[in-house]
């Protein structure tokens, strides 16, 4: 989700093998982020080598100088492991190149990134223009590190540190897409209260609203707000991202508690496209929008 950050599922009839992901097991979506393909590679790889050694996760913690809890992580895909951690591995497990190898096709992209929006965080990175609205919270491109920490703080169940960790490193990465294609449109249209919502300090809030403005300034970015009196509209059912492919075709993701939605029959992608549009003819011009959040930052 944009809170939690999916493998997806789908609908109108388009199985999880069409859409490009695994099928999804009932009640899957419930369950915690699943690690990414090439880290459970390299994990099953560094068991491998362990169990051919003769060694113990505990043995293998005492030799490269990491807690058992580490190698118990790095092997069921959790989490990245750094360079020393690698090299330290090569060494006490044969020399063999194998995980040196491995760990050069890892990858940060999915870590952190909840089961249900994996699939959507790949196209994200490969749209030629993305258009979000949001009514619950500020959208994760857009978040500041404190309001995003504050965010994963406050789910539920728990994260311990080493999760909200990886959450929040995944957050900040996918924002780096928006700095990173200067020519692909993003489009925002997000409710004015969530702007009011406070979090935080008042200097944490001015943070946020900072955060915002600078990563609205590119000629690419359009952010309007829909103002506190611009009454019920066509997108109350929720928050909802559209995106074009390279190839032209659009596609839509939805949330929800706990689970996401892969929309891909056209029908009903063209509805949504339908809704945004119409509530963005109501919403702020972007100018406007701009001067609000300036002056709910003055107000702070």
């Amino acid at each position: 989700m944009d809170i939690a950050e999916a493998e997806v599922t789908t609908t109108a009839g388009v199985t999880a093998t069409e859409a490009g992901a695994r099928p999804v097991a009932a009640g899957e979506g419930e369950r915690e982020p699943h690690p990414s393909d090439s880290l459970r590679t390299f994990g099953a790889v560094v068991q491998a080598l362990r169990e051919h050694a003769g060694l113990s996760r505990t043995d293998l913690a005492a030799v490269v100088q990491y807690s058992k809890h580490t190698v118990e992580s790095v092997e069921l895909g959790r989490r990245m492991p750094d360079q020393a951690f690698v090299e330290r591995a090569e060494e006490a497990l044969g020399n063999t190149g194998a995980l040196r190898r491995a760990a050069q096709h890892l990858s940060r992209g999915e870590v952190g990134l909840a089961a249900w929006f994996r699939q959507w965080a790949r196209l994200e990175r490969q749209a030629v223009s993305l258009c979000t609205y949001e009514c619950r919270l500020v959208p994760g491109l857009l978040q500041s590190k404190a309001y995003a920490r504050a965010v994963f703080e406050g789910t539920i169940p728990l994260r311990t540190d080493e999760e909200l960790e990886a959450q929040l490193a995944a957050r900040m990465e996918r924002q780096r897409m928006m700095r990173e294609r200067p020519t692909v449109p993003f489009s925002f249209i997000v409710e004015e209260h969530v702007f009011r919502r406070r979090f935080g300090n008042a200097e944490a809030m001015r943070g946020l609203l900072d955060h915002v403005l600078g990563l609205s300034a590119p000629r690419n970015v359009t952010l309007q707000v829909v103002p506190l009196e611009a009454g019920l509209h066509a997108c109350l059912d929720g928050p909802v991202q559209v995106l074009e492919t390279p190839e032209g075709r659009r596609l839509a993701y939805s949330e929800g508690q706990e689970n996401g939605r892969l929309i891909m029959d056209p029908k009903q992608v063209s509805v949504l496209c339908q809704r945004y549009e119409t509530l963005r003819s109501q919403a702020l011009s972007p100018k406007d929008s701009r001067d609000l959040l300036e002056r709910l930052r003055g107000e702070l």
